[in-house]
Order: C-alpha cells, then structure tokens, then sequence
C-alpha cells in the first residue's frame, strides 16, 4: 500500500512539473522569432492597420538607425507597435505608442502582451494632442498615423524633442495628401529634413513619407 502511495506521489509531482514546464515554455515561446513570425502572419488586421510591406519598413527603418526611444501616434490594435517593438527590443529601446480609443488601447496591450513586448512597449490612453505634450525625453524616431489633418501640428508638439538624425515617417501621404497638405509642404520645403516619398507595399495603393532630421 505505501509503495502505491509513493507511486502516486511521484505521479503527481512529475504532473506539477511537466504544468511548470509546458507554461514556461509557452512564456518563454513569446519572444522567439518563431513564435512571433507565426503571430504577425494570423494578426487579425483591421483598415486601421499599416500594411504588412509598410510595418516590416518601419521595423527594419528603426533596426538600421539604432533608434533607441521611438512614437507612434495611433496604436490602432497594436500590428505596428508589435514590428517596431521587435526592432526596439534589439537595439535596446523603448517605443510610446499612443491611441485615443480605449478598446483598442485594451487590444493594442493585450497583442503586446502575449508576444512579449510589454517591458519595450508602453501603449498611452489618451487624445495624441495632449500625450505627445506630455512626453519627456529626447526621441530620435516618430511613426504617424492618426488623424490625418493633424500631422504637422503633432509634429510641432514634439519637433523640439527630437534629436538630429531622428527619422520622422508619416503614413498614408499619397492617398491622404490633400488632407496633410500643410505637413507635407513643411516636412518636404525645411531645410532641416530630407525627406522622401516611398511605397513599400500597394497593398493600399498608398505611400509614407520618410524624413531625416539634418539638425
């Protein structure tokens, strides 16, 4: 009788292990490359959302400047926070990504969440106009993509936070450009920037801007 006992004891405690390990894997699967390749490919993708072509830009555009604190003004439901997340987690940053809408706030934290990004990326409730004023720091990369007549004034709320050789990317400036008008004469006219448009996806049929901060 006591060897079954202790025959069920080893049982169980072989069980608790194997529970530990399975959910340690599956905490340590989220910050594979596997893992999160496999994530991205199923991300249920809203209109909102960059294109797949156009977040896999701003990854490598953030990877190949070492950017080190980045914006994004819109999260949506988090597809760019999460390809940026990745670049900022290798070069050893931190992006603020801001949205207005509380649900998709939930949603963009929650997608961050379960690839791992959490301590990379910190998703800000609240209307940009205000966050963006309420940013301290110096920032060296900016990803817009919100209200779309409202991109030179965020742009001006942050313009003396960023360092020289920050890069500014503005989305949808071929199909949206009437509505940006003013950012887009500022952004291609200031000897301060070069700047440059380019498709990286017809997805869309549309286009981002990619500025350099000269000085």
């Amino acid at each position: 009788m006591r060897r079954y006992r202790l025959l069920i004891l080893v049982l169980c405690l072989g069980l608790v292990g194997s529970c530990v390990f399975v959910a340690y894997s599956a905490e340590h699967d989220k910050t594979t490359s596997e893992f999160r390749k496999q994530f991205i490919s199923t991300f249920r993708r809203s209109p909102l959302n960059t294109t797949i072509g156009d977040a896999m830009m701003l990854r490598i555009l953030v990877e190949s400047t070492g950017a080190k604190r980045g914006i994004e003004v819109g999260s949506a439901n988090g597809f760019g926070a999460i390809n940026m997340g990745i670049a900022f987690e290798r070069t050893g940053g931190h992006l603020y990504t801001l949205e207005i809408d509380a649900d998709r706030v939930r949603q963009c934290r929650e997608n961050v969440r379960r690839v791992g990004l959490q301590q990379t990326v910190t998703c800000i409730e609240g209307d940009a106009i205000r966050t963006l004023a309420a940013l301290e720091g110096k920032f060296d990369f900016v990803f817009i993509d919100a209200v779309k007549r409202d991109y030179l004034r965020y742009l001006k709320l942050i313009e003396h936070k960023l360092k020289p050789g920050a890069v500014i990317v503005g989305d949808n400036v071929v199909r949206s450009a009437g509505a940006m008008r003013d950012f887009l004469d500022y952004i291609q006219d200031n000897p301060n920037y070069d700047t440059v448009i380019i498709r990286a996806s017809m997805e869309k049929d549309d286009g981002m801007s990619i500025s350099y901060k000269i000085r």
